[in-house]
């Protein structure tokens, strides 16, 4: 079975460095409507661009998708 990619995000929390993927994720697992079932791009973006948590959240977001597009396979 295939994890979500809140599933796949929530390696970055408590992670030393602070950038964007420890911020995003920090970010996901207070947002409590965030779609943490979710694997799809579309769903997922469509959210981030309505809810946006920070400047360059949606680059990081696409980046960090597709690395767990590869960790998936």
């Amino acid at each position: 079975m295939k994890r979500s990619f809140y599933h796949y995000m929530m390696r970055f929390r408590g992670d030393l460095n602070e950038g964007p993927e420890k911020k995003l994720a920090d970010w996901m697992f207070h947002e409590h409507s965030f779609p943490k079932q979710s694997a799809t791009y579309d769903e997922l973006s469509a959210y981030l661009e309505y809810h946006s948590p920070f400047p360059g959240a949606l680059a990081a977001f696409d980046h960090l998708y597709d690395s767990y597009l590869e960790e998936e396979r």
